[in-house]
């Protein structure tokens, strides 16, 4: 029923009081202790704990295109998909280790400070603003369109109503700064896994009566035995989502350029950490890390067990769309089976994933836009108070820039997950390899940096259209190829790892002619160190890794 009872509107409205009171009294305290401060609003310099920094950043990344594409690629392709968490598990590992303390140690808060500091000013403005619109074209609008759509379809609101709600929470929450985003990110992630949980038992249980089973544990049989297809992890050449994970790329090829470029090299995600010390980073990123393992049971489970009961006759209706099986609508049809106060429940938790990540995006451009645009192009003589008030109205604009044109922008059509996948992978490649160099290769030089920019760009969209002028079918015995429709692709993550080693190849040949020609590089400030792990979090890092050779080992 695609409509909310009263207890579900009465638990709604508690999470809301709980969130906005909370946020409020963070942002009393705050204001208490610092109004002016641009680098206490951008980013709670000191004043954020370990476990706010693991919720929040579980929080700013877990949000519609999880929720609602994820499982809806468990509904198709089953938990193979659960790589995009699993792996970013790991790759947390890396950035906390190698990355956060590159940052800390350089004094670096925003990506394109890190640019401008390594490289030049030129590179570091081109990057500014590919980010800003990055930030609001692709993934605001995403979030908010995609977010919209599953709560119109689980409530049967008004969808453009749903995103003014949406982008109006959004912006109550961001207003406060970093530290009450912070802060509230943390009931925003209870909310979300309670709620998450909630659909996944329901889920369970469905199948687990559907076959005559018992309770949450027969269900999770069941659906193993009923969908066995659906619980490989390395999918083989001849399966038809092979495209779309290929094989052992996931472990050992462009899954990492993924994963490592959205979780080292990305303001949204690493501004949590860039105001805490070594120690607090590093404990908040373990505990991310944690929670990452856990989401495959709230975002996938559900889909793979929409799958097992579309295949044994219900959800035709739900599912179908014209004539067509709809893999998105999985989520929001389960949601729409939970009882009274339960759908409230996770109606709360969809609500908490959208904002919490809108809220983080928009506090992203806030500081990207202020520090390293307006501060440094457009008044550099700005005082503290006047770059606090240019963020607010920038996290205002944003979010109403998003609203307005995010149903123009074609994302229910592609899907949200593949929709920013797409135009963030056109790029990304490019960018980790100008980072990565940047941190650990003293003599990687500004040129060779704007070549990994333009290059890597153009590199991408050849590859995208290299089948429709070249029969590729060559390449598929090795697994580099695969047919989609009458041509041969490239995979997506294969095409993102050939254009990283074009990029990485290009950049040490510019760099060393530039250094022949007595061109200087700007190096970082790097010492074996700032590497050492404590005895407590190395414990934790090793347990994250046994945990993920066993699921990876089980479900081969």
């Amino acid at each position: 029923m695609k409509s909310l009872q009263t207890a579900d509107y009465i638990v709604f409205l508690v999470y809301f009081v709980i969130v906005a009171s909370y946020g409020y009294w963070v942002y009393r305290r705050k204001k208490k202790a610092s109004t002016t401060a641009s680098h206490d609003y951008f980013l709670a310099e000191g004043s954020l704990t370990w476990w706010a920094i693991g919720a929040s950043l579980i929080a700013s990344n877990i949000s519609a295109e999880q929720m609602i594409g994820m499982s809806g690629n468990g509904f198709k392709m089953g938990l193979a998909i659960s790589t995009y968490e699993w792996m970013a598990a790991a790759t947390l590992m890396i950035v906390a280790i190698f990355f956060i303390p590159v940052y800390l140690k350089n004094k670096i808060y925003t990506m394109p400070q890190f640019l401008n500091q390594r490289y030049n000013s030129t590179v570091a403005m081109i990057m500014a603003v590919f980010w800003l619109l990055l930030y609001v074209v692709v993934n605001l609008t995403s979030i908010l369109y995609l977010g919209a759509l599953a709560i119109h379809a689980i409530s049967g609101l008004p969808l453009y109503l749903c995103m003014i709600f949406l982008a109006g929470f959004a912006i109550i929450i961001t207003l406060g700064g970093m530290k009450v985003i912070g802060y509230t990110d943390v009931i925003q992630v209870f909310f979300l896994i309670v709620g998450g949980l909630a659909t996944t038992y329901l889920a369970l249980t469905l199948v687990s009566d559907k076959f005559g089973g018992n309770g949450v544990f027969d269900g999770l049989k069941l659906l193993t035995d009923k969908a066995n297809d659906h619980f490989h992890m390395i999918l083989k050449k001849d399966n038809p989502n092979f495209i779309s994970l290929p094989g052992l790329t996931v472990l050992i090829g462009g899954m990492w350029i993924v994963n490592l470029n959205y979780w080292g090299c990305n303001q949204y995600i690493t501004q949590r950490a860039l105001g805490a010390d070594l120690k607090t980073a590093r404990s908040g990123i373990l505990f991310a890390a944690f929670l990452k393992l856990l989401m495959p049971v709230i975002v996938v489970l559900p889909g793979i067990a929409a799958y097992v009961l579309y295949q044994n006759g219900g959800f035709h209706e739900e599912m179908m769309l014209n004539g067509e099986i709809v893999q998105d609508n999985a989520y929001p049809t389960m949601l729409n089976l939970l009882g009274p106060g339960l759908k409230g429940l996770a109606f709360a938790a969809l609500t908490a994933a959208v904002v919490a990540s809108l809220a983080g995006k928009a506090n992203s451009i806030a500081t990207i836009f202020t520090l390293d645009i307006y501060k440094k192009k457009i008044d550099p003589e700005a005082s503290e108070k006047k770059m606090v008030w240019i963020g607010k109205v920038t996290v205002v604009m944003a979010l109403i820039l998003g609203v307005v044109i995010a149903p123009f922008m074609g994302i229910d059509k592609k899907g949200g997950f593949e929709f920013i996948q797409e135009y963030t992978g056109f790029v990304s490649p490019g960018i980790f390899a100008m980072f990565i160099l940047g941190f650990f290769w003293k003599k990687a030089s500004s040129n060779a940096a704007l070549f990994a920019t333009v290059g890597g760009f153009l590199f991408s969209i050849f590859f995208k259209f290299l089948p429709n002028f070249a029969n590729l079918a060559f390449l598929e015995p090795f697994g580099f190829a695969a047919k989609s429709g009458d041509v041969y692709e490239i995979p997506f993550l294969d095409r993102m790892g050939f254009v990283f080693v074009l990029c990485i190849v290009g950049m040490i040949i510019i760099s060393l002619i530039d250094n022949k020609r007595g061109v200087k590089a700007n190096g970082l400030e790097v010492d074996r160190s700032m590497f050492k792990l404590s005895p407590g979090f190395t414990v934790g890092v090793l347990f994250v890794l046994g945990i993920l050779t066993a699921l990876y080992t089980f479900f081969w």
